[in-house]
């Protein structure tokens, strides 16, 4: 797609800020303007907003590498090689379909660490209020839990899809931040639906399932995406649901920019399989996390990550044109 050149060239670049419609998809300059996700407008106003991208630069609950309060920033910056056309293999561009808006970041004080969850549920609990739909990009995977909390508020239980290397399930005492077990409490405190709810990719141990239904990556391995998309779908139902995606969910090899890698894991091409079968489900929120640019290469896992967070919402776009 090429840039319209009967514009006036300051209407041509840094979209996050000029451009004159919030729908459809326009080109850009990919090395250079204003780095919001797929160049879409900033803004705080949410009126008539369909579904808000947030960064959520949190890395204060890891427990190997840091580096993930950079992941927003960097998969942002990537995003910008994805934003002049539709995603491919959709029948639906999000950005024509829907009124999406870069929102910016979650403040919080890294001087005082255990007020951070609060303040990012309180920032989501704007988006559920006015009935705008989220895609977080993390951040630890520990950010799952505030949102997760503010969510629940308006939708009840929720219904979570799960793609990790980990299960995040691991028995924690109360009040812990800790990125391996926010989905211990979420179940616990039935903040997620258990019965609804669905892991796949689990490569570490973890003897305890507390419910939630796990198709490990040697099943995921020896049954086929068609297999775990037909389980996704089956235990998920027209729940409403979320979508959380941990980068760490693909082989190191194709996401080496991580906290916590796991060897034998997930191609690219997977994941996207995965992600483009979640098209129709009841999706009321989404995440992209645990992007560590400090240990990226070649900018390969910022990448990877924006391609994953611009299928994300053209499953939702999916879902709402079919509601």
């Amino acid at each position: 797609m090429s840039i319209d050149q009967r514009k006036p060239p300051a209407s041509r670049t840094d979209l996050a800020f000029t451009r004159s419609s919030p729908y459809g998809t326009q080109a850009e300059p990919t090395y250079s303007g204003a780095l919001s996700f797929l160049r879409r407008r900033y803004s705080k106003e949410l009126a008539g907003v369909d579904l808000a991208v947030v960064g959520v630069p949190f890395d204060l609950a890891t427990t190997n590498r840091p580096g993930t309060r950079l992941g927003p920033r960097a998969i942002r910056a990537a995003s910008a090689s994805l934003a002049w056309a539709p995603p491919y293999a959709w029948q639906v561009d999000p950005c024509a379909a829907l009124n999406i808006i870069d929102w910016g970041d979650v403040w919080f004080d890294s001087g005082e660490p255990h007020k951070a969850p609060a303040l990012i549920e309180a920032e989501f609990q704007r988006f559920a209020d006015a009935g705008v739909a989220v895609l977080a990009l993390g951040g630890d995977h520990f950010v799952s839990y505030p949102i997760l909390r503010a969510l629940q508020g308006r939708h009840g239980p929720l219904a979570l899809i799960h793609f990790d290397a980990h299960s995040d399930t691991w028995a924690d005492s109360d009040g812990r931040i800790d990125h391996g077990t926010m989905f211990f409490h979420a179940a616990r405190q039935g903040i997620v639906d258990v019965s609804r709810s669905i892991q796949l990719g689990m490569r570490t141990h973890n003897p305890e399932t507390h419910g939630f239904e796990v198709r490990d990556a040697s099943w995921l391995h020896a049954e086929g995406i068609n297999s775990a998309v037909a389980a996704i779908r089956q235990r998920v139902g027209s729940a409403p649901c979320y979508v959380s995606f941990d980068i760490d969910f693909l082989d190191p090899a194709f996401a080496p920019g991580t906290g916590t890698p796991v060897v034998a894991g997930f191609s690219t091409l997977q994941a996207l399989q995965l992600v483009r079968g979640l098209a129709g489900l009841n999706i009321v929120g989404m995440d992209v996390v645990e992007v560590s640019p400090p240990y990226d290469v070649s900018e390969i896992t910022a990448l990877a990550a924006a391609s994953i967070a611009q299928e994300l919402l053209a499953a939702f776009a999916a879902r709402s044109i079919q509601a």
